[in-house]
């Protein structure tokens, strides 16, 4: 099982530090992309956190089941609002199986990078395809790796920069490694955590997908429909399950 980067330390301010990504603006172009794909059935989130877009989803009368493996993480989602009406797994979202079908399974915000080895992001979407009915979806938001911004021998990126947050992006090149370091102003001092990922090409999510018995549906640079291009930072994929 992967380790657990979201313990207590980070579920307590979760939600607080990312307090953009929880703005309207953000969260409902997400919930309106989902619920449109996910129709009257019930979804299933991979790396459900503490319910930023199950939550949502939830009251747009759609069921959502979730895979979380920090406990702490789900602690926070259970004291919301409306968390009742979730049911949720604790496990590794890779392997976890949970009962029943799915008309949608979806994992945002990067989580896929969680996975940080090729065969665990493989098995990822076979588990994916396992809960899903024949025709629907498994949608992943996801950056595309910025190789590009990094010169030639470098192996560290800032990707944030201010008086409270510095952040540090660390490639590992040879094995599409990537470990975010973080450093913030905590009680007069500055706490450092540091969290592995494996970045992944689009094409080689394509693959992953004809692997689990998926074809590509449609591509795009963001929950509105924006045109996928070669400047495009991320992309919202969705697979459908032939």
């Amino acid at each position: 099982m992967p380790d657990d980067h979201f313990g207590e330390g980070v579920a307590e301010r979760y939600d607080e530090l990312l307090a953009d990504m929880f703005d309207h603006a953000v969260v409902n172009p997400t919930v309106d992309f989902l619920a449109e794909l996910a129709g009257h059935g019930p979804a299933l989130e991979l790396g459900i956190g503490t319910g930023r877009i199950a939550l949502p989803l939830t009251q747009r009368g759609i069921r959502v089941h979730g895979i979380e493996l920090s406990s702490a993480m789900l602690a926070r989602l259970r004291a919301k609002p409306g968390a009742e009406q979730i049911d949720v797994t604790i496990g590794d979202f890779a392997t976890t199986k949970v009962d029943g079908t799915f008309s949608l399974a979806y994992l945002v915000f990067n989580t896929i990078n969680n996975l940080t080895t090729q065969d665990e992001q493989v098995a990822c979407f076979q588990n994916a395809a396992t809960h899903l009915e024949p025709g629907s979806c498994f949608v992943i938001e996801v950056g595309v790796p910025a190789l590009q911004r990094l010169p030639p021998g470098e192996t560290f990126q800032p990707f944030h920069v201010s008086e409270t947050h510095l952040g540090i992006d660390e490639y590992d090149v040879a094995n599409q490694g990537l470990v975010s370091h973080h450093f913030r102003a905590v009680g007069g001092s500055f706490e450092k955590r540091s969290i592995p990922f494996r970045y992944v090409w689009p094409s080689e999510l394509d693959l992953m997908a004809r692997l689990a018995g998926m074809t590509l549906r449609e591509r795009w640079s963001g929950w509105k429909r924006e045109p996928f291009t070669s400047d495009s930072t991320k992309h919202v994929s969705v697979w459908e399950k032939m």
